[in-house]
């Protein structure tokens, strides 16, 4: 299915783009989030009206991410979770909960932001993790997890 990209799809394609997809993606995850509509001839007539529109919009979103980008250099979390004598964790520390660790912190983001590249935390410690605040936004941050007392 031929569709119109109206904003920055990561592995796919810039805003204003004319691809190729398949069909469910178009159908299922695509055209329902809003970042994309069918390539027919009224609807490019239409995104050639308003890509002005769509491309200060999305100026507008790259400029609130490297706002919060900058926020959280050199940011250090603390996140407290009940521990075994060992180290080791009852349950983890997963995106969700850092996300709500840094919203604390001062900074909001979602939980599809934070980047775990080896999956949750099971142990105490300090780790090295990445938080995508947009396609082209990526702010390392470092996570301390410590046994609650």
């Amino acid at each position: 299915m031929q569709i119109i990209l109206l904003e920055k799809v990561a592995n796919l394609g810039q805003l204003g783009d004319v691809v190729n997809v398949k069909n469910g993606f178009a159908r299922n995850f695509l055209i329902p989030q809003g970042k994309a509509k069918r390539a027919t001839e009224n609807n490019l007539k239409e995104f050639e009206a308003r890509r002005a529109d769509l491309e200060a919009k999305q100026a507008e979103i790259l400029a609130d991410a490297k706002v919060r980008a900058e926020k959280l250099v050199d940011a250090v979390i603390t996140i407290a979770q009940k521990a075994g004598v060992d180290g080791r964790l009852f349950g983890s520390v997963t995106n969700v909960d850092v996300a709500e660790a840094v919203t604390a912190f001062g900074v909001a983001i979602k939980r599809f932001e934070v980047r775990l590249p080896n999956g949750p935390f099971k142990a105490i410690g300090e780790y090295d993790i990445e938080i995508a605040l947009h396609h082209d936004v990526v702010s390392p941050i470092k996570v301390v997890v410590v046994a609650e007392a």
